[in-house]
């Protein structure tokens, strides 16, 4: 989701010993923080093995989050707050950085702890891995979010343990067998009733309806497996370590079809390297052209429901070429 930032981590993993896996079978994984007075710092100096904190350091977070680093003796933590929204959208992105840290494939922030605020809202504790000084290697990051994909399964089907967020707006991820009714329904249909309910824009809504219910046509000949997918991966959550390792952060993590993990293209900056990469490790499949546009019109719907009428046309244009496409 565009319009949120997020700052580079400093790895302290040595300072912090933690489980070598962790487990996320449970909808809570991580214990929910006693209210004290300050939480965060109580943490930090029991379970977070620090006995002073040097330093409080804000480093942005963008226009959702308030974003701070922690300096100890013990390393630095990276730590964000929300005042007006309780620990549920924390406790989504702990879920989908979890699970996407099993899958020990690409290096993204490892969580540590999620709780409420005493006076309200919400925060998160996680590992603060220093940013390079660029992007890194694409042809490293297909490679490495193929592979993610890859070792990220569920046999639950299409969905997630918990709902989440996709910039602020919920993300419904109730488990689904079929990939097809599980995008139509919880992507799209979310969103278009979302345009109808704020805007009124019963003409987004009708076209998108149509285009909802004729959607098998463009999946043909495709085998889709559930995959973890990071879920917002456009160019502001995509970095690289010190050792120019690529870093994925900020997720609205769910298992779905792995072309979904593209709808966000349109601003994420992949090249030819990227792709040969990726499909190196995950093939092409038969289509893959003819759904681009349809994993990027979620995204579109949600950017015209959060920041307004600017995107309603490119969404509303996809609509039109894919009811023409399809003769509906």
């Amino acid at each position: 989701m565009m319009a949120t930032t997020h700052v580079g981590f400093l790895s302290f993993g040595s300072f912090l010993p933690l489980p070598s896996r962790i487990s996320f079978s449970k909808r809570r994984p991580f214990a929910m923080a006693a209210l004290s007075d300050d939480p965060i710092r109580e943490w930090i100096l029991s379970e977070g093995k620090a006995t002073h904190i040097t330093k409080i350091c804000p480093v942005g977070g963008g226009c959702i989050n308030l974003a701070s680093r922690y300096d100890t003796d013990a390393g630095y933590f990276f730590v964000k707050t929300n005042r007006s929204v309780g620990p549920s959208m924390f406790e989504g992105e702990v879920l989908g950085l979890g699970a996407m840290y099993e899958t020990r494939t690409i290096r993204v922030p490892r969580p540590f702890k999620v709780g409420a605020l005493p006076t309200g809202g919400s925060y998160i504790i996680m590992e603060f891995i220093e940013f390079g000084s660029s992007r890194g290697n694409q042809s490293v990051l297909g490679k490495k979010l193929a592979e993610m994909h890859k070792a990220g399964k569920s046999s639950k089907g299409f969905g997630f343990d918990v709902d989440n967020t996709i910039g602020s707006t919920p993300q419904i991820n109730k488990w689904t067998s079929d990939w097809i009714e599980f995008y139509a329904e919880h992507r799209l249909g979310y969103q278009l009733k979302l345009a109808l309910d704020q805007y009124g824009d019963s003409t987004i809504y009708q076209r998108g309806q149509r285009l909802m219910k004729n959607l098998a046509p463009l999946f043909e000949g495709v085998n889709i497996e559930p995959c973890l997918l990071h879920g917002d991966l456009w160019s502001g959550n995509i970095s690289s370590d010190k050792n120019s390792e690529p870093v994925i952060l900020d997720p609205a993590c769910y298992y779905g079809h792995n072309e979904a993990e593209f709808g966000m293209s349109w601003c994420a900056g992949f090249g030819g390297s990227f792709y040969n990469s990726y499909f190196e490790v995950m093939p092409k499949q038969p289509g893959f052209e003819k759904r681009r546009d349809l994993y990027m019109l979620y995204h579109y719907l949600n950017h015209y429901n959060l920041f307004g009428s600017g995107y309603r046309s490119s969404a509303l244009s996809i609509i039109d070429d894919y009811l023409r496409m399809l003769k509906v």
